[in-house]
């Protein structure tokens, strides 16, 4: 306002929506003001007031106070209704009383803060609260994601090295394995060997009874031709008069006529075992003669319990009646039947 009206010519009645409707006897009557050259000359900077008696100008500052707050109230509602951000709204600061109705005062300081951002934070004043709760609830669930991709991860790297692990065991297994293979297969081919290395220098030591030779009969076959019911020996048909020779070194023991064996030859070796040799036609050597291996004892025939000419060999160990396979232990002498 540059300037103030003239003053009314009747008594100012105030209206029924000054104060919010209610009047008070106090407030008046008013003064009558004649203005002049002087007194409606514009002044700068300031406004000139009317002086009032009693709590008119209080009220006017109570009333004028409650529209700021409630347009500030407002201000917020509808900032948080609409979803807008809120608008800045520059108000000067209010003066006392007498600096209002003093044409002396300087000019008060107007401040230049918002009164929408009183009590609002600079992070919020740009936000509001349903942007807020949607920035706090994105970040805890990119918080919660996150550990749980760390969690999944840290399985996945545990799985794999378990697999790992369990690869690297798998093979080294498989690798000890096959390396007891490679050695036990190389210690049986070496095992042969030594037996092979074994039987060949006792095939230098021991040779087999007869020649020309074909097994008719093996230790233990049965038949009712045999008194024993099974057949105690190795049989070697050949033609009658084939040489008989000394399986190994040893001393003659027995030579002569034993019954159902015919004439018979048995040779004790060093270790005790006993070589019998049935069915002979003629017998070559005497009891207590030394021979050995592949000394002609006797021929071949077919006296005694035969069918035909041929020679009945029996092993007994230590001089046991009871005789062993003697097909086996010519194997085991290196020798193969």
């Amino acid at each position: 306002m540059a300037s103030n009206r003239p003053a009314p010519t009747a008594p100012f009645q105030p209206s029924d929506t000054f104060g919010y409707g209610s009047y008070r006897t106090d407030e008046g009557p008013w003064e009558a003001w004649n203005p002049t050259e002087d007194s409606v000359r514009p002044v700068r900077g300031r406004h000139r007031v009317s002086k009032q008696r009693g709590g008119g100008l209080a009220r006017s500052s109570t009333v004028l106070g409650v529209g700021v707050i409630a347009a500030v109230g407002a201000g917020g509602m509808a900032s948080a209704n609409t979803g807008k951000p809120p608008v800045s709204i520059s108000m000067p600061d209010l003066p006392s009383v007498g600096s209002l109705i003093s044409d002396d005062e300087p000019e008060p300081q107007r401040s230049a803060t918002p009164l929408s951002s009183v009590g609002v934070t600079s992070a919020e004043s740009t936000k509001d609260a349903g942007e807020a709760l949607r920035d706090r609830i994105m970040a805890q669930a990119e918080s919660q994601q996150i550990q749980v991709e760390s969690k999944t991860q840290q399985a996945t790297e545990a799985a794999l090295a378990k697999q790992v692990a369990d690869a690297a065991e798998q093979a080294e297994k498989a690798a000890a394995a096959k390396a007891a293979a490679a050695k036990e297969k190389a210690e049986a081919e070496a095992k042969k060997k030594a037996e092979a290395a074994r039987l060949a220098e006792l095939a230098k030591q021991y040779t087999l009874p007869t020649s020309s030779y074909t097994i008719t009969s093996t230790f233990g076959q049965a038949g009712s031709m045999w008194s024993s019911g099974h057949h105690t020996g190795l049989d070697f048909a050949a033609p009658t008069g084939t040489l008989i020779k000394a399986i190994h070194s040893g001393t003659i023991t027995e030579a002569g006529w034993a019954g159902a064996y015919g004439y018979r030859t048995i040779l004790t070796l060093d270790d005790g075992t006993e070589l019998w040799f049935c069915h002979q036609s003629s017998i070559s050597v005497s009891v207590g003669q030394k021979v050995s291996t592949g000394d002609v004892i006797g021929r071949v025939g077919a006296t005694g319990n035969v069918t035909g000419p041929h020679l009945h060999l029996e092993v007994h160990l230590n001089g046991q009646a009871g005789g062993i396979d003697p097909m086996a232990w010519l194997r085991g002498k290196g020798l193969n039947p």
